[in-house]
């Protein structure tokens, strides 16, 4: 049995498809991974507007891709870099574990507490119907809230571990919200790649 295989959680929550990998990296494999996207990665900060309102989006971002194809949420455009290295080996590694070819990754770096990722759902129509998101956690372990769209009682609550790995597939994006809440915690950073396919 593969050892990404051999510890994961899948979460039986209905209208989804959801399954962690908290050792989808190894320790020392992950160290590296953070400290050379987070020297290397050319981050961004983008004003967002929400509810009529701009003000700086609380983390900072950037998007890498196999073809030049923008990514669009938020009223934000993102163009894409081209991938580096040590991306490619991320996504080598999970094309042959997961057996899907992702086109594009857009990364976030979480500085501290105050940064945050509100509620959203990755259902863009250039992820396509049943977008396919894997979500490769780097740094500071940080709490991943998920709510149904619909049935208000059902709710859950992950930690992502340095070096983890969260899949969400299916119909996921359309029956669910996500958010990454912040945290008066004094905490380290976070960087978190989600692998997509950008039609």
């Amino acid at each position: 049995m593969k050892p990404l295989f051999s510890k994961n959680i899948a979460l039986q929550l209905p209208d989804s498809d959801i399954v962690y990998y908290p050792n989808f990296l190894g320790a020392k494999e992950a160290d590296h991974y953070f400290k050379s996207i987070n020297a290397t990665t050319p981050w961004q900060q983008d004003d967002i507007t929400v509810f009529g309102k701009t003000y700086p989006q609380p983390r900072l971002t950037a998007l890498f891709g196999e073809n030049s194809n923008p990514y669009s949420y938020s009223n934000i455009t993102m163009h894409p870099h081209a991938f580096t290295a040590e991306l490619l080996e991320l996504r080598n590694k999970l094309q042959m574990e997961i057996g899907v070819h992702f086109t594009s990754c857009l990364l976030n770096l979480y500085r501290n507490g105050k940064d945050s990722n509100g509620w959203h759902a990755d259902d863009e129509k250039a992820l396509g119907k049943n977008p396919i998101i894997a979500s490769i956690s780097l740094g500071q372990e940080r709490y991943f809230h998920l709510k149904h769209k619909l049935k208000k009682d059902l709710k859950q609550k992950l930690l992502l571990e340095h070096g983890s790995l969260l899949l969400m597939k299916g119909e996921t994006q359309h029956c669910w919200y996500h958010q990454i809440p912040k945290t008066s915690k004094t905490i380290q950073e976070r960087i978190n790649i989600t692998f997509r396919v950008i039609k």
